[in-house]
């Protein structure tokens, strides 16, 4: 019997360990209508580019500007949708949105993000815009898997997913739209779904 005891106190232990390191409150909700978003930002941007554009996107064109204000709608909405429920989250189990931990998880996040966002913008300025989709991906990945640490663990696998299908798309740029979308879209609604009924049902 105390032995019992012994255990269910190492795991108690252990869990409020957990707790106290890693930002659990996460929402599994707003990956689905992060992926939900790029999807439709990435129809939009396809019907612009064939509608308009002949099927070829001139960098400094009209419509070229219009893509890039998709992808910055798409990755706003991301964050405000990202920022509401899991706020309604923490708020549902008591925990602190903005605390020592969160605040890692966003440093740990933003690094890798930021430096592939400003290395993206200079290599489209220079107009090397062949590997803009697998540098979306790479740097994406590498961004959950740094953040990884601090929240729940399993994102990282999602970060991993991402890295491959960003060097695929190196590989094959001429896929890299579909990937674009396999990797923003899809995994963000399977990976989002998958969280939400494990972590948010709970």
């Amino acid at each position: 019997m105390e032995s019992k005891n012994y255990l269910n106190d190492i795991s108690e232990i252990k869990q409020i360990m957990n707790k106290s390191s890693r930002f659990i409150s996460l929402s599994g909700l707003s990956g689905v209508l992060a992926g939900i978003y790029a999807i439709i930002g990435a129809a939009i941007a396809y019907w612009l580019v064939m509608t308009y554009s002949n099927g070829t996107l001139m960098l400094d064109g009209y419509i070229y500007r219009l893509i890039l204000l998709d992808l910055a709608l798409i990755a706003i909405f991301s964050i405000i949708t990202a920022v509401i429920l899991t706020t309604r989250k923490a708020k549902k189990q008591d925990e602190k949105i903005w605390d020592g931990t969160s605040k890692r998880l966003v440093a740990n996040f933003l690094i890798p993000l930021i430096v592939g966002g400003l290395y993206i913008l200079i290599i489209l300025n220079q107009q090397k815009y062949g590997q803009t989709g697998a540098l979306m991906l790479i740097f994406y990945g590498l961004a959950l898997i740094n953040a990884s640490k601090y929240s729940i663990g399993n994102i990282r696998y999602l970060g991993f997913i991402e890295i491959i299908l960003g060097l695929i798309c190196a590989l094959f740029p001429g896929y890299g739209f579909w990937l674009w979308i396999l990797g923003f879209g899809i995994m963000h609604i399977v990976y989002g779904t998958w969280m939400h009924f494990k972590y948010d049902k709970n």
